[in-house]
C-alpha cells in the first residue's frame, strides 16, 4: 500500500497497487474517491484530507 499526500490540494491519494492504473471510478457523497480496475479497488483518493 502506498499513501500521498498533496499539501497544496489538501487531498490524499491510497494506493492499493503501483503502478495503479483505474479504469473506472466511483465518487462518493462524503468526498471519498473509489478508483477500479474491473471490479476490484485500487485505489481510494479523500478529497479535503485535513478536515477528516
Amino acid at each position: 500500500m502506498w499513501v500521498d499526500y498533496d499539501k497544496e490540494a489538501d487531498v490524499l491519494y491510497i494506493s492499493f497497487k503501483r503502478p495503479q492504473k483505474a479504469t473506472d471510478s466511483e465518487m462518493l457523497e462524503n468526498g471519498i474517491l473509489l478508483r477500479y480496475r474491473g471490479n476490484e479497488i485500487v485505489g481510494i483518493t479523500v478529497l479535503e484530507a485535513s478536515k477528516r
